[in-house]
Formats: C-alpha cells, structure tokens, sequence
C-alpha cells in the first residue's frame, strides 16, 4: 500500500508531542516510516513568577500544529485527512495542572522550569527516602501545601500537560507510566504509584483536613500497549477546526518527553540508555535493580513499559561552545569572510580530535546557569590554563567538548562507578553528536561504553509518541516494547557505533580531576562576578 492510501484509509498513526519551545506532530505508517509532518513554535511565559503556558496557548498551539500537518499532507498526497489507525500525545514531564470538580483551572499551569519547591522537595525526599526534584509533580502540590494556597482544598483533579490534553480529548483520566513517575514514584513491582510513599504523604497532611486522599486525584497509571480511550467528537474538534477528523480512533497512554526519547533511540530495554545533548543535556539508563541509596544527582522515573531508569539531567552543555563559535564567525568577518555556520562548527569540532587527550591540561566550566549536580546555583563561563599548558585551537575546542560533558560525567560516575551500573550500550542524540564521530568519541570515552547514533535519533518525540501508538494498536504477536522497536521498528538499523578509545578514557579522567578541583575556582567566580 502506498502513503497516500495509507494516509487516506486511515491507517496512518499520528504522534503529537509539546516540547518547551515547539509543538510537532508526526505522521507514520506501522513500520515507523514518517510520512508528514508539522510544526508550531510556542514559548512559556513568565507570570507573577511563575513559568507557564496559558490553555489558550495549549489548544491553539494544537491546531496550529495539526493544521501544518494537514498542509504537509495535501502538498504531498492531495488528499483530506478524516482518520487514523491510533494517536499517540506526550509532553514536558513534571509541572502541575490542577482541577477542580467543575473541570476549571484552579491555578496557572506551573511547568518543570520554575524553581519555588525547594523546602517540599526537600521534606518529601527526607520523608519518602526517595529523591524528589523539585520539577515534580507532588513537589509542586506539597509546596501549594505549605504556603497554604487556597485552591488546594478544591482540588478534585492534577496531572501533567500530555495528561491534561489526552484528559480532554478521550474524557480519560490516565496517564503512562514514565510520565507518572514524574509526577510520583512508581513501585517497578506493581507498576503503579508506591503505596507506603501514596500513605505516607496523606499522613504528612492529614492535619489540614482536606477533602481529598491523594489516590482520588491523580491520573490512573497504565503501561506501554494498553488502551487508553478513544477520541471524542468534543476532542476531534479541539485538534481539527475543520471537522474532517473523526472521532473513535484509538489513544495510547499519554507519556512525557523522556519517555518518548528513549523510544525514539530505541534504550527502553535494561543495559541500555540514551544521551540527549543540546542547550541542555541529560542520560537516561534503564537499571536491572535499585540502586542502594538516595543520591540527589539521580532521578528515578521509568520507562514507558514500567522499567526502572536512573536520569542524570544537567543545566548546560553547548551554549559555550556555541559562543566561541559565534566569536570565530565574527573573526572570519573581520578578515572579510563570510563562513558557512554549519561549516564553521564542523571544523571547530573536528579540529578537536587533533587536541591531547587531556586538552593540554586546559579546563574550563561552560555554566551559563546553575549547575545542580555540582551543587551551583548561578554560573559564570570560565576557562583557566596555566602559563605552560598547550594553548592551542585543538586542545581548546576538546576543551569546550569535554566541559559540555562534564557535569553529566560526575552524575553517571555514580551509576557506573558506586553503583555498579553496566550498559551495553548508550544512543546519543542532540546538536553535540552533530558532527561525525566527534562528540560520539569523547561521550564514549566520558562513560567507558561504547556510544552509537542512529539515523532516526533526529526524529524526536513526537515520533516516539507516534511509535508508542503504533505499539497499542498492533501488538506485533505480544512483544514487549523493546522487542517491538528492536524487531520492527529498527531492525536493520543499527546506527554508527564507536568504542571507546584507551587514550581518550586516560585523557577524559585526567581533564576531570582538574575539572573537579576546579571547581573552587568556578565558585570563585560566581561569587565574584
């Protein structure tokens, strides 16, 4: 069958995801091939303090997207889009939407960016012995809690946005389990929220006498591949002002962006995990037991089938570099040159791997913001050498590739060095892998496992929605999801994989006991900046 019949038959799978600056939808046959796509641009805002994105900006973000999908669709195939096989939504983890029994917003959505639960992230992490971030859900309703917010007594309803929207388009108030372990830990035996914890936390407010058990107001949990409600005529309306969408097609469990990214560079099956490295940067590895203590560098959460995964996420990766590029750009036009961008960081990150495996005792500290795995609140940029370090391009661009990957380093060290964590292997994906071989190299030797990138690791999360929805609605013979992605979805593709080099190990462990005694240094300058 060709993608125009696929498409026109509805048997095509959609996949939707809200990401922090851009809402994308994905459309694929049941092999994983995409065959349209569409895009909306979106940003949060800053209100009364508090990071949000209105519900105004939600819909019409929704059906901006899902229009750009439909003019995708008629560009290429000259058709109407009415059905699909199944849909799949995700979105930003954490954060807190809140509902009373009317179905009204009780207070502004407040998303995985803001920073105000820091005493109930604390008190919850002491209390359950289970490291709380303050991005999570409960972090964000124990704090309305304690600063004895009003709308927490009216309270009949909270969830995370891929929560809420699924909510709103099947009536179903569900949502997958990797999203869910951002709201709340999750007991990897049942596969549903920790009971002794759920019990714990309506001990802790039992005092203030609300009306509620924690249990009746958060969504129900399922796993990958089960059903999950279909689409109302209410709901089609909401993503398709035109009409043509009907309602029944079949959702998936509404799962966060992680979830989603270890789909998407198929690291949901134990040994495996993912690298996801941009402005930001984070690791997910899916563990085969808990680790043996709480560490406040390493989040727990769960692949979308229930695994238990160890996330080391860190503040800052590429800005700096992305810096020092632009200033090699304005030297290039200072000299009458025009560079090519895309060009002009291809040479500067392949130049690196001329650079000493130790960067010629260079170091350097790309905290454009806060560092929370090294304890920073603030940052300030900073590169230091010695008078009689090699001060040459090479080592510092490694430099600046080894620092991008530093912070993350510290956390995984954890995994892999206190707890005995083993991968067989890690996907890198994101703007530091960019470059052929380049960033792919010093992740390898940063973690000692061999890293591999994959051609479709560019496809995102919306394509990962789309792949968990094509899970549900044809269950392959009842593989399991890592089966599933290995046998259908990937077969064949097995992406560029490098080992890491002996060198390299020796180099990035040398850089990073200067890195950590530096790290005096960086406080210095916070301090003094």
């Amino acid at each position: 069958m060709d993608n125009r019949t696929i498409i026109e038959q509805g048997k095509a799978i959609l996949g939707i995801e809200f990401g922090s600056t851009r809402i994308k939808a994905v459309v694929i046959d049941d092999k994983g091939n995409t065959l349209a796509s569409g895009g909306h641009g979106w940003e949060n805002r800053l209100d009364n303090g508090i990071w949000t994105y209105t519900l105004d900006d939600i819909w019409s973000g929704l059906r901006a997207c899902y229009a750009d999908m439909l003019k995708d669709v008629r560009e290429k195939y000259d058709i109407t889009v009415t059905s699909f096989a199944s849909i799949g939504f995700s979105a930003m983890m954490h954060g807190y939407l809140a509902f009373d029994k009317r179905g009204e917003l009780l207070v502004p959505f407040r998303t995985w960016r803001n920073t105000i639960t820091e005493q109930a992230a604390d008190e919850l992490t002491r209390a359950f012995d289970y490291n709380i971030p303050q991005r999570w859900s409960i972090s964000h309703l124990y704090q309305a809690i304690l600063n004895g917010e009003e709308h927490v007594a009216d309270i009949d309803f909270f969830t995370t946005l891929a929560g809420y929207v699924h909510w709103k388009l099947t009536g179903c108030k569900v949502l997958g389990v990797g999203d869910a372990s951002g709201m709340f830990p999750i007991d990897i035996a049942t596969g549903d929220y920790d009971a002794k914890m759920t019990e714990k936390f309506d001990e802790m407010i039992a005092s203030k006498g609300y009306p509620w058990k924690l249990k009746d107001i958060r969504p129900k949990v399922l796993s990958a591949g089960e059903a999950a409600g279909t689409l109302t005529e209410e709901g089609a309306r909401l993503i398709d002002e035109s009409g043509a969408l009907k309602a029944g097609i079949a959702l998936c469990p509404p799962e966060g962006d992680a979830g989603t990214g270890m789909v998407a560079t198929n690291s949901v099956s134990k040994r495996t995990g993912n690298i996801s490295a941009g402005t930001s940067i984070f690791a997910m590895v899916v563990l085969e037991k808990e680790l043996s203590k709480v560490y406040p560098q390493i989040d727990l959460v769960t692949t979308p089938d229930g695994a238990l995964v160890g996330m080391v996420h860190c503040n800052n990766c590429t800005s700096e570099i992305n810096a020092w590029v632009n200033m090699f750009k304005e030297f290039c036009e200072l000299m009458g040159q025009k560079p090519d961008m895309n060009e002009l960081f291809t040479k500067l990150y392949s130049v690196a791997m001329d650079g000493d495996p130790d960067c010629g005792g260079l170091i350097s500290y790309n905290y454009v913001s806060g560092e929370p795995v090294t304890g920073f609140d603030k940052g300030a940029p900073l590169f230091v050498r010695k008078a009689d370090d090699k001060f040459t391009l090479a080592n510092a661009m490694r430099m600046h590739l080894y620092s991008a990957f530093a912070a993350l380093k510290i956390g995984l060290d954890i995994l892999f060095k206190e707890e005995h964590v083993e991968v067989d292997e890690m996907l890198g994906h994101g703007g530091y892998f960019k470059t052929e071989k380049v960033g792919q190299s010093f992740a390898a030797a940063a973690i000692h496992a061999p890293v591999s990138v994959m051609e479709t690791a560019g496809e995102g999360g919306a394509w990962g929605a789309a792949l968990l929805a094509a899970y549900m609605s044809g269950r392959n013979e009842g593989q399991s999801l890592g089966d599933y992605l290995s046998n259908v979805i990937f077969a064949g593709n097995k992406g560029s994989r490098l080992m890491p080099a002996k060198e390299d190990i020796e180099g990035f462990e040398t850089f990073m006991e200067k890195y950590r005694k530096g790290l005096t240094i960086e406080k210095a300058a916070v301090e003094v900046l």
